[in-house]
């Protein structure tokens, strides 16, 4: 019987056959050579991707411009289709082309009088009439509309007045105009003023009155004194009804003048259009006619912009 004691752990150099059993020592785990630390090792980045937020950007930018051009289209279709219309009635000989020419020949003869400097000298002329005139209405009927629609006892006061002369039509007054002011430019200046004062007049008080009581009693509680309690209220809550009368002294301005200079003047565009009539010239009318309904839209979006500059207050419903 063998004891623990018999059982010898030989050496590395034990035989085999001395009947001792031998025990192998595990050889050392080599671990792997590491580079020296002179030359670190270097790691080579992935390749970026384009973040998640690239895709949907370019979606929405499509989806913006895909909006806009139907917007485009469905704001211009019904002028395309007037266009389309006007160019093939007078050639199928449903209307009489002498009277009514087709849109090439008008476009013809407007890029005829652009180009011999005729289209310019008379809307120049028309232009500096309309809107100085309608720059000194602005100038009159804002402030003096702030101040009836703020004071009750001169709303009162000068009420009938004001709907004697608004429904007096301004080129009912004309001759009047005419005999006293003389057949120059102050005549014409001044029937454009007094075309436009109303529609500005009474919008700017009907704003007046109609601001919020609330935010007035709010500001009054306040101290706050009148000219603060205008430019924090009042001005603020009548902009867009007197853009309102603004917009529409726009479009009546142009309209008026055009009447008013087809009697006794010499230069603008209802000279031109007075003057192609007689002349027969049918086509320069026409253009004459087109060039005042591009001012007129043009100058509306003006004001337009302007109206939404004042008013970035705002906050969209």
């Amino acid at each position: 019987m063998s004891t623990a004691a018999d059982t010898k752990t030989t050496g590395a150099g034990a035989a085999p056959g001395d009947g001792v059993r031998a025990t192998r020592t595990p050889a050392p785990v080599r671990e792997p050579a590491q580079a020296p630390d002179s030359a670190p090792v270097r790691e080579t980045a992935p390749a970026r991707e384009p973040g998640p937020a690239a895709a949907p950007a370019a979606r929405n930018a499509l989806r913006a411009a895909a909006h806009w051009l139907r917007a485009a289209a469905l704001r211009s279709a019904a002028v395309l289709a007037l266009l389309a219309l006007w160019e093939t009635a007078p050639r199928l000989g449903l209307v009489d082309s002498t009277f009514l020419p087709p849109v090439s020949e008008v476009a013809a003869a407007w890029w005829e009088l652009a180009g011999n400097g005729q289209l310019a000298e008379h809307t120049q002329a028309s232009l500096v009439r309309s809107f100085g005139g309608f720059g000194i209405a602005v100038v009159v009927a804002v402030p003096l509309g702030l101040l009836i629609g703020w004071y009750r006892p001169v709303a009162v006061l000068l009420g009938p007045l004001l709907e004697v002369f608004r429904n007096t039509a301004a080129l009912a007054l004309l001759p009047v105009f005419v005999l006293l002011l003389g057949i120059g430019e102050t005549s014409k200046v001044s029937i454009v003023v007094y075309a436009c004062v109303w529609p500005i007049l009474l919008n700017t008080i009907s704003a007046v009155g109609n601001a919020d009581p609330t935010l007035v009693r709010l500001a009054r509680s306040m101290d706050l004194s009148t000219p603060r309690l205008f430019q924090k209220v009042i001005l603020p809550a009548s902009v867009p009804a007197v853009f309102t009368g603004i917009r529409l002294a726009g479009a009546v301005s142009i309209l008026v003048l055009v009447a008013a200079e087809m009697i006794g003047a010499k230069a603008g565009l209802g000279y031109l259009i007075n003057a192609s009539q007689f002349n027969f010239a049918i086509p320069e009318m026409y253009a004459g006619i087109v060039t005042i309904s591009a001012i007129g839209v043009a100058f509306n979006q003006l004001l337009v912009i302007v109206e939404r500059r004042l008013s970035l207050w705002r906050v969209p419903a």
